[in-house]
């Protein structure tokens, strides 16, 4: 398949389920050879079967992204490799719960995949896409990350580094021709936000409806945000050439109230 993204190959973490397999299968769309990379090989091998993607499209490699000794090795594994697409979409959830209810673990266990994740997977794969001079990293944030979300601060904190992360990044790695932007979904309906919803109606009392409508009702457009819609988003910033240190927001209207 022939595309805007032909000949360039891209290395997405998390994409084992959700919205890590949809944004393959937009990136294979866009005409992009994929490297599908997660913790559960046995789950990577169902969701390229699910997606109907051949090996020459789509390779699949194990790494737990927390862990430096495992990207090091995945680093090391896919050495002949040219990625050239960094998709930065490894993530947990993290507790539902009071901040002073949280237990250390817990919010070092969230900080550990969506922040160390994301700095270690750079760190291994950046200085090839310096050497070529050229290159694309997108973090994925969310909108999470810079409005209040109650009962869900490790989630919300951990969100706003990578944004943070990003802009400075962005900065360090514009001069070899590098771009490095966020992209920050609102609530994507799934079974993650089911489970947060179900949580959250324990944490505050309610009934999961309520819960569902009192967040969806911060969006302008009153709505979720679908998996096909952020797999649309991401390959349009990569054909923006000019853009880097920008967080896209893709939340159907989600404010800060």
């Amino acid at each position: 398949m022939t595309g805007p993204l032909t000949g360039r190959t891209a290395l997405v973490t998390g994409a084992g389920n959700g919205l890590g397999q949809a944004m393959t299968q937009h990136l294979v769309d866009a005409g992009a050879r994929v490297i599908m990379v997660g913790r559960n090989l046995d789950k990577l091998v169902q969701a390229r079967q699910e997606l109907g993607l051949t090996g020459d499209q789509c390779k699949l490699a194990s790494c737990d992204v927390s862990d430096s000794a495992s990207v090091d090795q995945l680093a090391l594994t896919l050495k002949d490799e040219s990625v050239s697409i960094l998709v930065n979409n490894a993530g947990i959830p993290g507790p539902v719960s009071d901040l002073v209810d949280i237990d250390p673990d817990d919010w070092d266990n969230v900080f550990a995949t969506n922040v160390r994740g994301v700095y270690l997977i750079c760190r291994a794969f950046l200085p090839a896409m310096m050497k070529s001079r050229s290159g694309d990293i997108i973090n994925i944030a969310s909108v999470s990350g810079k409005r209040p979300l109650v009962g869900r601060t490790p989630y919300c904190a951990s969100k706003m580094a990578v944004i943070g992360l990003t802009t400075t990044l962005a900065a360090e790695a514009g001069p070899y021709d590098i771009r490095v932007n966020s992209l920050s979904p609102g609530p994507v309906r799934g079974p993650r936000m089911e489970r947060n919803f179900r949580l959250e109606a324990e944490r505050s009392g309610t009934s999961y409806n309520q819960a569902e409508a009192d967040l969806v009702s911060r969006a302008a457009l009153g709505r979720m945000v679908e998996e096909e819609e952020v797999g649309q988003a991401l390959v349009g910033i990569l054909q923006m050439r000019g853009l880097t240190a920008a967080d896209i927001d893709l939340s159907a209207g989600m404010v800060a109230r």
